[in-house]
């Protein structure tokens, strides 16, 4: 069987980076056929060997021990050798890899909800691109007689297929950081860790501690929290304002489940907007070219930063596209961030006589110290490191269980290609709120300007059956505003 006949057949289907589905479609047949046809593509490619290590690692949600054991078994037939890292955040188990020179599997479903799970795919020289996961659907896969039974279950216990945990990968990465920002350069700041059930929780308390901040840890989970970095839970502003109430915090720093995406809070218990903390990561590192999806804010190119900035459809993928090509061009250092705020180093950085190697997938950690690090270093506090940025705000929200079908037709009818027919249509559908419509953007959904400079991002999600709304405006209470309406008209659509 095929790989991309398997995905029709099991409903677990590509999404960023790797394939994403129902916890129970995720079945160990279908975890174990991934896994054989990711190595069938990197044996055909010349990329690993007989013998050859593949690190593996996951996310802290029920089902993943489970789809772990079911990659390391299907690593063991194709002659390789499992290398259990863990659970440790993604870009740790890609950071480990590549030092290493191996692929690794990631058993995480980001920031969806538990009943979901996903394997993400990293080549030894970081994530699968677009044209790998071509590769890896063309694969060839049989099914071994005997091993599973009707319902893609293990006949027998294959636990012993994973090895004991090796902690390496989770130490060089604390260590990344560690070694690259100044000793003590957070001294006098106080830092809470919003830990819920991000596997990024002892990271941060390692590496934030490690260089002199004062560490809270707070509400830790044993039950798993699907924290989207996109569309913050009500009761996570409730607690993070909680939190910083007493006047204690300087800031707050979260992640969402596999710690590929930052959180980070103001000494008032306000989240920042993902996209505003990758360009203040972005200067502090002294980005010379910056690359982000076309969702993300257009402070970062109205601020002047920076000599050179990109826009990709959304997705890590596009962006490590976007990064190699500037890298091409002759320019660096080269960064790249999402409107989750997940930031990815294309380039070195070299800072008084240290490097910091590239790392070219999702981090929060990265985003964290350096915005701690420019707090401490101004003299300012969190709230006012933005201050001298354009006044841009954004907002996004979802609607959960919307069915992409549906979501995809609804703004076809949108985008038909006739720019006066599709500004008819729109505005007939938004003007009331909204105005004219100045020009439209189809590189990923559509993205509206209109005349008054407001902007209306509509879009499918990749990765879950989800409609996403990102607005943005000259305030945060407008852009918020936008973004409610945006979820009311869009409800409409459900029919």
């Amino acid at each position: 069987m095929q790989i991309g006949d398997l995905m029709a057949e099991s409903g677990v289907k590509f999404g960023t980076s790797g394939a994403r589905g129902l916890a129970e479609d995720m079945t160990d047949w279908v975890c174990y056929a991934y896994t054989r046809g990711f190595l069938g593509y990197l044996r055909d490619s010349g990329v690993v060997s007989e013998g050859g290590a593949v690190g593996i690692a996951g996310d802290l949600r029920p089902s993943s021990p489970r789809i772990m054991t079911a990659c390391a078994r299907a690593v063991l037939d194709m002659g390789c050798r499992p290398l259990s890292c863990g659970f440790i955040p993604s870009p740790a188990l890609a950071a480990y890899g590549m030092a290493h020179g191996i692929p690794t599997l990631m058993v995480t479903g980001s920031h969806i909800p538990d009943d979901r799970n996903g394997i993400k795919f990293n080549l030894p020289t970081g994530e699968i691109l677009k044209r790998d996961e071509a590769g890896i659907r063309a694969q060839e896969v049989a099914r071994p007689s005997g091993v599973f039974d009707a319902a893609g279950r293990f006949v027998t216990d294959q636990a012993a297929a994973l090895p004991a945990p090796d902690g390496q990968a989770y130490a060089a990465y604390v260590r990344r950081y560690l070694d690259f920002f100044p000793r003590g350069c957070l001294e006098g700041l106080s830092v809470g860790v919003y830990e819920h059930s991000s596997v990024a929780r002892e990271a941060y308390g390692d590496v934030l501690a490690g260089l002199g901040a004062r560490v809270t840890r707070l509400a830790p989970s044993d039950a798993f929290i699907p924290v989207d970095t996109e569309a913050i839970r009500p009761e996570d502003v409730d607690l993070a304002r909680a939190w910083a109430a007493g006047g204690q915090l300087d800031a707050l720093v979260s992640a969402d489940g596999d710690g590929d995406r930052p959180l980070v809070g103001d000494e008032t218990g306000s989240w920042l907007r993902g996209d505003i903390a990758g360009v203040l990561c972005a200067r502090q590192l002294g980005a010379q070219a910056v690359v982000t999806p076309v969702s993300s804010n257009t402070a970062v190119e109205k601020c002047g930063c920076f000599q050179a900035v990109a826009r990709t459809r959304i997705g890590s993928p596009y962006v490590i596209e976007g990064m190699q090509a500037l890298i091409d061009q002759g320019l660096g250092p080269v960064v790249g961030y999402e409107a989750n705020g997940g930031f990815l180093l294309g380039s070195d950085v070299e800072r008084q006589g240290l490097r910091l190697t590239a790392l070219p997938t999702r981090d929060a950690i990265i985003v964290a110290v350096s915005i701690l690090l420019e707090s401490a270093q101004q003299g300012k506090p969190v709230s006012e490191l933005a201050g001298d940025l354009p006044r841009r705000f954004t907002y996004s929200d979802r609607l959960k269980d919307f069915p992409t079908h549906i979501s995809q037709a609804r703004l076809a009818a949108l985008n038909s290609g006739d720019f006066a027919a599709d500004k008819a249509a729109i505005e007939d559908f938004l003007a009331e709120d909204f105005g004219a419509v100045a020009s439209l953007d189809d590189t990923d959904g559509l993205r509206i300007t209109f005349a008054s400079g407001e902007i209306a991002h509509l879009r499918p999600s990749g990765n879950a059956p989800e409609l996403r709304a990102y607005t943005e405006a000259d305030t945060p209470e407008r852009a918020a505003a936008m973004g409610r309406i945006c979820m009311q008209r869009l409800e409409q659509w459900r029919g």
